[in-house]
């Protein structure tokens, strides 16, 4: 008895091809059954056009990979474009699926590949794609060799050093020596501090201190003196220049009841936590910080400023003791385009010509200040060549509110902070601002340098 078999539809398909010759029977084989696949089902659902180098991801979606790398530097996320469920790891090409869809759609996968390569913007996403992906793959020991790791060895060198020498210098006692006429009120200085006074003010003034000094005068006695007064013997300053510049320099010390400082090290003396404040906020905003002494510190610090970084064609010539005149003059139109040209394009060269002029007092912090004040014009400059290769400058007026608020909310929290941060503190602060932040800008300019568009943030 024969055993029960179920009839399979499958069986007569087969009887019907053992039937066909053998040529038809091969033809039939070679044939690739692509009638009923279209396009729609292997389409990217980012462009929805046919899927070009498919990426699979994490949550199973596929997209061409140009379109998730313009999504990734446009959103700055990890996530699915349509699903928003974030991604693990680094995408990678979905090589069986490429495969199968360009031997189905062979012409449009070239077409799509020649218009890929002939736009530059999705060039360069997908080339700052791939480089955050190699940098993601890399090992966290490796990631951060190179010039950064060297850099930061040596600033870590140098830290241990100054933190050393800080240490010493006060454990020792050996405090810094200022001049004590910049917290004396003037009505207490004696003779010898007059002297003294008159002395700083230049070379200049030689001819007039043996006057000073015979006639005992003291700090009151120097509040009283006016332009008859100096003309008069026993003085005889006769040059009107001379004159009016001690007479400037006199407005000055009446107004501030001490000294003004003339220098870095009198300035930070004086100004403890205006100084910190100042150079911290030069470095991070140095336009909202210009136009902070413009409005609430113009006389003293404001126009020196401005006319140390603009001076006045007409001054340029002049004598040394002059200058204790123009710094208080109101500045000229042309000054004012100049400086307000520099304040817009180039607000770090206003700092590096300020301190420029400072050389001959503080050599090497000078150079210090100028060089920190290139490598911030060029990570600045940087910071734009993104956003216009990024094509995203319609976002940089919400980027200018947004450090506008964290600059208030920083300088209101220092406000707050400040009468009770010791002074060893805000001296480290104030000398690591100083002297070691050109070399961690060092660093950051390499790392642009060596990957201009993969500063993922």
């Amino acid at each position: 008895m024969l055993p029960h078999m179920e009839w399979d539809p499958a069986d007569e398909g087969l009887e019907l091809l053992a039937d066909e010759p053998p040529l038809a029977l091969e033809s039939l084989q070679s044939k690739p059954r692509t009638s009923n696949i279209s396009e729609n089902e292997f389409s990217c659902h980012c462009c929805y056009d046919i899927l070009v180098n498919p990426t699979t991801l994490t949550c199973g979606h596929n997209f061409c990979r140009h379109c998730l790398a313009l999504w990734w530097e446009s959103s700055r996320k990890n996530e699915c474009p349509e699903c928003r469920q974030m991604w693990e790891g680094f995408p990678k090409i979905n090589i069986l699926l490429r495969d199968a869809i360009e031997k189905i759609f062979r012409e449009v996968v070239q077409r799509r590949r020649t218009e890929i390569q002939e736009n530059p913007q999705v060039s360069r996403s997908l080339l700052a794609f791939q480089r955050y992906g190699d940098k993601l793959g890399r090992p966290r020991t490796r990631r951060h060799k190179g010039a950064g790791f060297f850099f930061s060895g040596v600033l870590t060198a140098l830290t241990c050093v100054a933190v050393m020498v800080l240490v010493y210098h006060w454990g020792s006692g050996v405090l810094e020596q200022h001049d004590l006429l910049i917290s004396k009120p003037v009505s207490n200085w004696t003779p010898e501090e007059v002297v003294s006074w008159l002395e700083q003010l230049g070379p200049w003034t030689e001819n007039y201190r043996r006057d000073f000094q015979l006639e005992n005068v003291n700090g009151r006695l120097l509040l009283m003196l006016g332009d008859e007064d100096l003309v008069k013997p026993p003085f005889n300053i006769e040059n009107q220049t001379h004159r009016r510049a001690v007479l400037a320099e006199l407005e000055r010390v009446k107004a501030l009841g001490v000294k003004p400082p003339q220098n870095l090290w009198e300035y930070k003396a004086a100004n403890a936590g205006k100084s910190l404040f100042l150079l911290y906020a030069l470095k991070r905003s140095p336009r909202l910080t210009i136009f902070y002494l413009y409005l609430f510190d113009y006389s003293e610090t404001f126009l020196p400023f401005l006319h140390t970084c603009c001076p006045a064609v007409t001054h340029i010539n002049n004598t040394v003791e002059s200058r204790f005149l123009h710094t208080q003059v109101e500045p000229s139109w042309q000054q004012w385009g100049e400086f307000l040209v520099k304040y817009f394009m180039l607000p770090y060269q206003l700092i590096a010509e300020f301190a420029w002029d400072w050389l001959a007092v503080h050599y090497w912090t000078s150079r210090f200040i100028i060089v920190n004040a290139m490598l911030l014009t060029m990570l600045e400059v940087f910071s734009l060549w993104r956003l216009w290769a990024a094509a995203r400058f319609r976002t940089l007026p919400q980027k200018m509110w947004n450090h506008l608020w964290k600059m208030l909310s920083q300088g209101f929290a220092f406000a707050l902070l400040w009468p009770f941060i010791p002074q060893f503190v805000c001296n480290c602060f104030f000398y690591w601002a100083l002297y070691f932040s050109p070399i961690i800008n060092i660093d950051l300019v390499v790392q642009q340098l060596m990957h201009p568009e993969t500063r993922a943030r």
